[in-house]
């Protein structure tokens, strides 16, 4: 530590308010270092000192204290470590030693209650302070520290920008690594006010949850004091520190501070971001009758943002490639924007006022806030068709998962925080909001939004668990959940509903609707389902049936002696959470006429459904990509025609033979380029079909034809920008095309900024060679400089299905890897790691690797083995549908 910042330091911590006889000064003491122990003896309080922090521990210091406030310093001013000093303040309600969590480089000295402690208990994951330096009431503890600063495994990351050689900081907390920034109490449940004091190089700025109170930029280093937070929990703590530009725009009458790199500044829409932001806000307000819970609301576009955002109270950080278009954006991309805002918005209220009690309840701030965001879409954008949107974004990725053997329920039970990682993903994310959608319909939108109003008042600013909000929507109502809430919050898996349809004398003879658990896993019983069933009669109206689903098999009787349907369909409106498989009659229809309905939510479904006719190796691949090669070029619907483009892709590189695929290949991308140079077509759908031109291109003419586009202006009448540019190199490298090297050469000397070094990097990745495969894969583990967002967007690049042979060898490792990947990178990575290296491979021998690894590697923790299993399902189905129809 430097004498400078300590000095610093010293004079910042002399403004503190300090407890009873305490010395707010630093105390230049030797560190504890891990292991140190004052007197250690074996007691009931040993097991708390394990790694992670386990819910014995939680529920302990939950009883044991409250009121807790953070008074923290940080000193950012070196590239690599953050020395710090905090003030821990707490009411003792309970006996025992008091434990805080920490896993930064550093432990210095601690004092409690002003008297210097000369020994503690720290392990490396914990502190624990004996119960003789505390009383009964008002506590103090002030320990000074350093956390670590890097591109990727730490709490601070730093992101360096090449274009002008700038550096930013930010903190990302969640789920449980405010421990590895500052020691804490880091449960969600003990929520605190946080003031935060922050030490940056001269020029900088600095934003977090709280008001800025004073910024002193006369001295080195530049000192941020900031307000005191409203109690929030740990996870939620933020700040940003750079040289960033800002813009301040006042929107719905609320000012917005938006943060951005200053190489950035020229293409960022401030006012707009600004505006869909308050927006959102005015529009929750009314809908939760609750005004805005917080002081203030900035927003920071984070480079390298490992996912979407992240909801700080005050301070919501969004990835900087999502709210900035390198290109003109799509309408695709419009709606995915605003949904993200929505959706992070939306947690200010559900998930930051209230807070799940523990991590196996995520889905109730997940699942709230995208649902909440496609309401708020439907009412404030209702041109974008919110629902449909919310069926191709939530239900085959929920789908996908709840049907493997390897899904967990809704609630998921959680021992040990250092485990929340494996809880994030679809479950969480995307049935959540579906079941959300079924809850509503069953209940009523009335009761609904009363029953969240109460929730929000009784436990505004404090935490809760799902009973506690199915309670309130069934006061609402006027009727039980719990046998909703133990199917849909309690059970794993999900109902697969097929339809049974007889037709005699050109009428329905009988409509039977069978449910059944898409894996034996999940037991037996019957998921309680309010739905609609659709009788689809081409030209004539439609009719549609009120089904209540409470049996193994349900009698349509209402559509006994109708006409003859031109097809059937048992969840019109998407209001069930069910993968409907539809009779052979309506596939047939299907088949001939998709193009025909009208509807286009109605339209999507059905298209999904096809899809999953596939998944199950009922409906031959090469007829689906048949199917889709005629009917996009008639598809006007732009979120429709890339969910069939990206499937249709995936048919072709995974689920045919070489010999279908050659067959099929020139045709497709025949196609794919009449869309994109199509001049009457709208950008949009022109932008897909070269999309999807460049992810399913082989033949040397197509091949050819997307290098010569590198040489031109212009692409699906647009100017061809970096992103696609990008796009077109990479597919080149990958598919080893004569001028990938020389066209990769030439791009990187094009776009030398910090996005066109890591477009270079995920092209690299794609290369056809062993020794490239062996180092990328060498960096992915070892590269300490090495941004974790980089890995991520290179994966897809390095597993591409063409090299499955050449990556293979790395499958076993990847798996072996496991246990350090959920250690060492953030909440998405683990899913996105074994969805590339398992998505990339289609063989039996693939398919051995992954048995092999979860028959030998029994120490491998539950919730990994659970990740495996979804993803090798559908290494499984791609292997089934191979040996079905591949040949």
């Amino acid at each position: 530590m430097r004498l400078t910042v300590l000095a610093a330091l010293a004079a910042l911590l002399a403004l503190m308010p300090a407890g009873p006889g305490a010395n707010p000064g630093i105390l230049l003491a030797q560190d504890a270092r891990p292991g140190t122990t004052a007197g250690a003896t074996s007691d009931s309080l040993a097991p708390f000192m394990g790694a992670g922090v386990s819910r014995e521990l939680a529920e302990f210091r939950a009883a044991q204290i409250g009121e807790v406030r953070y008074e923290l310093v940080l000193d950012v001013t070196a590239p690599d470590r953050a020395a710090g000093r905090v003030a821990v303040v707490f009411d003792k309600r309970a006996g025992g030693d008091v434990i805080l969590d920490f896993r930064g480089p550093r432990l210095g000295t601690l004092r409690a209650n002003g008297r210097a402690l000369p020994g503690v208990r720290f392990n490396g994951a914990h502190v624990r302070v004996p119960e003789s330096a505390f009383r009964p009431g008002a506590n103090r503890i002030e320990v000074d520290f350093d956390a670590a600063i890097a591109p990727a495994g730490a709490s601070i990351i730093r992101v360096d920008d090449a274009t002008d050689d700038s550096r930013y900081l930010y903190t990302l907390l969640v789920p449980a690594d405010a421990n590895q920034l500052f020691p804490a109490f880091d449960q969600p449940d003990l929520k605190a006010s946080f003031r935060l004091t922050l030490l940056t190089p001269r020029g900088w700025t600095a934003v977090s949850n709280a008001p800025l109170l004073a910024a002193d930029s006369a001295g080195v280093p530049t000192t941020f004091r900031f307000a005191d937070t409203a109690p929030i929990s740990t996870y939620l703590f933020a700040f940003a520190a750079g040289p960033w530009a800002t813009h301040t725009a006042d929107a719905e009458g609320r000012e917005i501070t938006v943060y951005v790199r200053r190489s950035r500044a020229d293409e960022v829409e401030g006012d707009t971001l600004a505006a869909i932001n308050a927006r959102a806000l005015a529009w929750l307000e009314r809908w939760f009758a609750r005004s805005y819970p917080f002081a203030k609301m900035d927003i920071v576009l984070a480079p390298a943002f490992p996912f979407g955002g992240m909801e700080h109270p005050g301070a919501i950080f969004y990835s900087e490639d999502r709210l900035i278009f390198r290109e003109r954006p799509t309408l695709s991309q419009l709606i995915s924007r605003k949904s993200l805002i929505y959706h992070e918005v939306a947690h200010q209220w559900f998930g930051d006022l209230v807070t799940m009690r523990w991590f196996d309840d995520l889905w109730l701030k997940e699942g709230f806030a995208t649902y909440m965001a496609a309401k708020m879409q439907d009412a404030l954008d209702p041109g974008t068709e919110a629902w449909k949107t919310f069926h191709l974004r939530n239900k085959p990725a929920a789908y996908g998962v709840d049907a493997t053997p390897g899904t967990t329920p809704v609630w998921q039970a959680l021992a040990n925080l250092d485990q929340a990682k494996s809880n994030y993903g679809p479950i969480v994310y995307n049935k959540a909001p579906g079941i959300l959608k079924q809850l509503d319909y069953l209940v009523g939108d009335t009761a609904f939004r009363a029953g969240l109003q109460e929730f929000l008042s009784r436990h505004a600013f404090a935490n809760a668990t799902w009973r506690d909000l199915l309670s309130s929507i069934a006061d609402a109502a006027g009727r039980s959940l719990e046998p909703w809430g133990d199917q849909y919050i309690l059970r794993p898996g999900m109902p697969v509903l097929e339809q049974s349809l007889r037709i005699e004398r050109d009428s329905i003879a009988r409509l039977a609707l069978v449910q059944r658990p898409a894996h034996a896993l999940s037991g037996r019983g019957v998921w309680p389902m309010r739905i609609e069933v659709l009788l689809a009669y081409g030209g004539a109206p439609s009719v549609r049936l009120p089904v209540e689903i409470t049996a193994e098999t349900t009698w349509v009787r209402a559509a006994e002696g109708r006409p003859a349907p031109a097809f059937v369909f048992a969840n019109a409106g998407d209001h069930g959470y069910a993968l409907v498989l539809p009779d052979r009659r309506s596939v047939g229809w299907l088949e001939r006429s998709i193009g025909d309905v009208d509807d286009t939510m109605l339209r999507a479904m059905l298209w999904g459904a096809l899809w999953d006719l596939v998944r199950d190796a009922r409906l031959a691949p090469a007829r689906f990509v048949e199917l889709a090669a005629r009917e996009l070029p008639r598809e006007a619907d732009e979120q429709i025609a890339t969910s069939v483009a990206g499937r249709m892709s995936r048919a072709l590189s995974a689920y045919l033979s070489p010999s279908q695929r050659a067959g099929l290949v020139p045709d497709v991308e025949r196609m794919l380029r009449a869309g994109a140079e199509d001049a009457d077509r709208p950008y949009g759908i022109r932008k897909l079909h070269l999309d999807a031109l460049i992810r399913t291109a082989e033949t040397p003419r197509t091949l050819a034809w997307l290098d010569s586009l590198l040489d031109g202006e212009r692409a699906a009448g647009e100017p061809l920008r970096p992103p696609t540019r990008w796009a077109i190199v990479t597919s080149l490298i990958e598919l080893d095309a004569p001028t990938a090297e020389r066209r990769l050469e030439r791009e990187t000397a094009r776009d030398s900024t910090t996005e066109g070094r890591r477009r270079a990097f995920v092209a690299g990745a794609a290369r056809p060679d062993t020794g490239a495969k062996r180092r990328y894969f060498e960096r992915y583990l070892s590269d300490t400089t090495l941004n974790e967002d980089w890995v991520t967007a290179s994966l897809g690049a390095f597993n591409s299905v063409h090299h499955r042979a050449m990556t293979l060898p790395h499958l076993r490792p990847a798996l072996d890897t496991l246990p350090w990947i959920q250690r060492n990178r953030r909440i998405f990575f683990l899913g996105s790691w074994l969805g590339a290296f398992l998505g990339g491979q289609t063989s039996e021998e693939a398919l051995d690797v992954v048995r092999r690894f979860l028959s030998e590697r029994r120490d491998l923790p539950a919730d990994l083995r659970l990740k495996v299993l979804q993803e090798m399902d559908d290494l499984e189905r791609t292997v089934r549908i191979r040996n079905e129809y591949a040949r």
